[in-house]
């Protein structure tokens, strides 16, 4: 009877070594489990990163055409002197004397501009394009020749590079 029980207490103590731990198999699992799982957290993090800052550059270039808009909201829209005989910058005319909207037809600054006409250094790689057309009284997109009409349309679109980033158009009347 005694060499029963030895043999039972025997096959015991083998049958819980083997159930003791992981195998090799579950370990393997378990390691890919977590590189897949580290993996799709640095894939996330970058696509977080990625939008994030294109964020920040639209948040910029929205600033940078706002810097524009309020620049040229309280000037003429044609020359106070010269009236409608220039579209466009007249001869010996620079940024610091535009007296009216039609000066900043084909303007680009990099880096930008403030609303104070300052260079806004901290931009350096953004560049500001600004563009006034004559648009057509009835339809806005059309535009026209130069004078033809009492609406321009003023477009600035921001650059970062040679990427364009945002643009952003607004009419202004003849009075």
């Amino acid at each position: 009877m005694r060499d029963i029980r030895y043999q039972i207490d025997i096959r015991r103590k083998q049958t819980s070594r083997r159930h003791s731990g992981f195998s090799l198999i579950e370990v393997l699992i378990g390691i890919v489990l977590v590189a897949l799982a580290v993996t799709s957290l640095m894939v996330a993090n970058g696509a977080f990163t990625k939008a994030n800052d294109a964020g920040v550059d639209l948040s910029t270039a929205e600033f940078l055409i706002e810097q524009i808009r309020e620049l040229t909201t309280l000037l003429a829209v044609v020359d106070p002197e010269s009236g409608i005989s220039t579209f466009g910058p007249e001869t010996g005319e620079t940024l610091a004397s535009y007296d009216d909207l039609d000066d900043f037809d084909g303007a680009n600054f990099s880096p930008p501009i403030s609303v104070n006409r300052g260079l806004l250094n901290n931009f350096a790689t953004f560049t500001q394009q600004i563009t006034v057309e004559n648009v057509s009284a009835s339809n806005f997109e059309q535009v026209v020749s130069d004078h033809s009409s009492y609406f321009v349309r003023v477009t600035v679109r921001i650059f970062l590079g040679s990427r364009e980033i945002d643009s952003a158009s607004w009419l202004r009347a003849r009075y």
